[in-house]
């Protein structure tokens, strides 16, 4: 695939794909050669006006129709994601850079998400609640919220728009979808499996533009019940103050800087193994990208050089070549960022052991960084890095080690390593944290909760909460 063959882009409202016609467009860009993919339509107000009215039009039946229904059209859905796979896949790697076997992963576990809201759809029970005398019944229902609204990220085009999309439509919600502007062909492609699955009409909606004004438009109309957003804390807050005006319902997955913790007990092989694949997976342009590394002083010199050593032997390159491990950066703002970061902590005293700049020529690619010894007032143990940076710290005590983990307003993602039992048991109530991995690194599936707290974000995404949270509660009381 290049870019003659990139997806034509499109809108999709009602039903209908709408092309560019006299729409304003952007460029999207491949960020390993600069090259420009494709014209992105924006929707005017007319766009997000029909839009609203399609998916308002077609909640009553959506809300309606049997569980079994939405299942069969969800698994359609990922069925055809699944035939598809490679097609996605090669899409995603051309306008966001990760190296292809990395989003085709990605694809299937889109599928996946779709399959597992369709079946889990069919079980939003509610329950009955013993009454206190013999005539009363109380039950507990749980409905559809309505129209939703949704903002997706550039980093993960396809597992993220999966998350709202079958979360909505497992619910019985209709949803108005808005991609990232940078990534706009694996979202339509998602979008596209279930219309060819045979939605209904309006129940799905895609649209683009700038996205303050999708956002600011869709979050003042009265009809939007709920929006989901994943991004930055900074525009979380946002979305979320606007939005509380008519206070309307939020999931928000926002900013992290993972804390890993690297007990005396751990084997260290081991760990550096998982760490490397997890740090630079998508150039570690990861809202869980494990980031700041506290390592027991015992073990920090040999954990340095056994981390280091797999770091050099990483090959960065075009991800539609088989031999690259890390691809580009997204865009050429995350440069200029790392570019600042890197500078500011080795103004500190940090010590750079690998990488720390740019890769000339075409495209946007980074080289895989590794500093330690950071002190905690640098830019980098503040600001999350969003790029192939670690940052490898010597600590004395778990008392310590917890700590500085904690220190951050972030708390997304946590990992630690350690064999003992009794300091799992202190790490699993101390860390403040929404998902903590513990010897792993696999904190994200359809079944299991995906979120945040503090500043990371509100509610989860995923597992029966992530369902939960688009629909109402509902107190029926009845007596005889």
């Amino acid at each position: 695939m290049s870019a003659s063959t990139y997806p034509q882009l499109q809108l999709y409202i009602n039903g209908e794909w709408l092309a560019a016609g006299g729409r304003a467009t952007e460029p999207v860009i491949n960020p390993a050669d600069e090259a420009v993919l494709g014209q992105l339509p924006h929707a005017g107000e007319a766009d997000l006006q029909a839009a609203l009215a399609a998916a308002k039009a077609a909640f009553p039946a959506w809300r309606d129709a049997s569980p079994l229904v939405r299942a069969d059209l969800l698994r359609k859905g990922a069925a055809l994601i699944r035939e598809r796979a490679d097609h996605i896949a090669r899409c995603m790697t051309l306008e966001q850079g990760k190296p292809l076997r990395e989003a085709r992963a990605e694809v299937l576990a889109a599928a996946d998400t779709y399959e597992w809201y369709a079946e889990e759809g069919r079980r939003n029970y509610g329950r009955i609640v013993p009454g206190k005398t013999p005539t009363q019944r109380i039950s507990v229902l749980h409905e559809p919220v309505g129209v939703c609204a949704a903002f997706a990220p550039w980093n993960f085009p396809s597992i993220t728009p999966a998350r709202k999309i079958a979360g909505a439509l497992a619910a019985g919600c209709t949803l108005i979808l808005k991609p990232a502007e940078e990534t706009p062909a694996t979202g339509q492609e998602l979008v596209r499996a279930l219309h060819d699955a045979g939605l209904p009409a309006g129940v799905l909606n895609m649209v683009f533009g700038v996205p303050a004004e999708v956002s600011g438009y869709l979050l003042d109309r009265p009809e939007v019940a709920k929006f989901s957003f994943t991004g930055s804390t900074a525009v979380g807050k946002l979305l979320a103050s606007h939005a509380a005006k008519s206070m309307k319902r939020a999931t928000l997955e926002l900013g992290g800087h993972a804390p890993v913790i690297v007990w005396s007990d751990a084997d260290v092989d081991r760990a550096a193994d998982m760490l490397v694949a997890g740090k630079y997976r998508n150039a570690g342009q990861v809202c869980i990208a494990p980031t700041r590394f506290y390592v027991h002083a015992s073990r920090f010199d040999a954990f340095v050089q056994a981390f280091v050593e797999r770091v050099e032997k990483l090959r960065v390159g075009n991800g539609l070549d088989e031999s690259s491990h890390m691809g580009p950066l997204a865009n050429p703002r995350r440069i200029a960022a790392l570019t600042r970061l890197i500078a500011d902590a080795k103004e500190r005293g940090a010590t750079l052991h690998t990488g720390g700049r740019p890769i000339a020529g075409p495209g946007y690619f980074w080289e895989p960084t590794v500093l330690s010894k950071v002190p905690e007032d640098a830019a980098l143990m503040n600001e999350e890095p969003f790029g192939p940076v670690a940052l490898i710290n010597p600590v004395q005590s778990l008392d310590e080690a917890i700590a500085r983990a904690n220190r951050l307003p972030y708390g997304l993602a946590a990992y630690a390593f350690t064999q003992d039992s009794a300091v799992r048991q202190r790490l699993a109530k101390g860390v403040e944290s929404g998902m903590l991995g513990i010897n792993s690194l696999n904190i994200s599936m359809p079944e299991a909760p995906f979120g945040g707290v503090k500043e990371s974000g509100w509610g989860s995404e995923c597992g029966l909460e992530g369902l939960q949270a688009y629909c109402n509660v509902k107190l029926v009381s009845e007596d005889q």
